[in-house]
């Protein structure tokens, strides 16, 4: 027999640890002396105290550990409890990728003081325009791409377009969403058409907006936003309408997100 003691050097486990998987009954000596109420492991204990610390370096939950020791000697249900912890660590993975890239993004646009940037708000009014229009809800703001490619595949190649076009997303929904969003997209076209299975060609009134372009990437669009939001509150106006993106240069004509050219629009009234 070993004394806790001894088997916490062994294990290279707390004697706090050691209790506390007693109590919770992960690890639980092999005996315990009545009179003095010390401990003692028996050498093959070592075995699973090294499988313990081995599940918690992983990242296993000690409820987790409970059970994966439990059927440590049924190969499939340990290859099960790892396949889904690894995919657990790979998401996590790609979380801290997305992190380090916000973090780095916001150290480069300190460096080149980018949050100092002034963009120009305009108020503008966008023409009367005959548009095809394809609206649905789609699984988030970046799956927009599905309403484009469903617009190219319905109407073809033989669509005449207006110059300019006026490529844009209309955002409906009355507050942001995190899944679920309710997206048009439209294009300005030639002619009169007949509507498609989800084609629809109207005319669109004037709009009232006001409007900044926004160089790059999307992740600059909450700095836009910001700049706009000043500028109708400080001119006495307010919205009017859903947001809309205007694509003069997108993702569909260019890979290089640096390259990008969107113009971010309100629609905008007088109060």
């Amino acid at each position: 027999m070993v004394k806790i003691g001894d088997f916490s050097k062994l294990s290279r486990i707390s004697i706090r640890m050691l209790r506390h998987y007693d109590d919770m009954g992960l690890l639980k000596p092999c005996t315990v002396d009545s009179f003095t109420g010390y401990r003692y492991y028996s050498p093959a204990q070592l075995q699973t105290a090294n499988r313990i610390a081995s599940l918690r370096d992983m990242g296993f939950s000690l409820a987790s550990i409970m059970e994966i020791i439990r059927q440590y000697h049924d190969p499939l249900a340990l290859e099960a409890f790892l396949s889904v912890r690894l995919a657990e660590v790979r998401e996590q993975e790609r979380e801290a990728r997305d992190r380090l890239a916000l973090i780095e993004t916001a150290m480069k646009r300190l460096r080149e003081d980018e949050y100092s940037m002034k963009y120009d708000v305009t108020l503008k009014t966008m023409p009367q325009r005959y548009v095809a229009s394809l609206r649905k809800t789609i699984p988030a703001y970046n799956d927009e791409k599905i309403l484009w490619d469903q617009m190219t595949e319905e109407m073809g190649g033989d669509l005449p377009l207006e110059n300019p076009c006026y490529p844009m997303a209309v955002f409906h929904d009355e507050s942001y969403k995190e899944s679920d969003v309710d997206v048009e997209v439209q294009l300005a076209v030639k002619g009169k058409r007949k509507n498609t299975a989800n084609v629809v060609f109207k005319t669109v009134g004037p709009i009232e907006m006001a409007s900044a372009v926004c160089k790059g990437s999307y992740d600059k669009v909450a700095q836009v936003n910001e700049v706009v939001c000043a500028w109708v509150s400080d001119n006495g106006y307010e919205y009017n309408g859903p947001m809309f993106f205007i694509y003069h240069v997108s993702p569909a004509h260019e890979p290089n997100p640096e390259k990008w050219v969107t113009e971010i629009c309100h629609p905008v009234r007088k109060k």
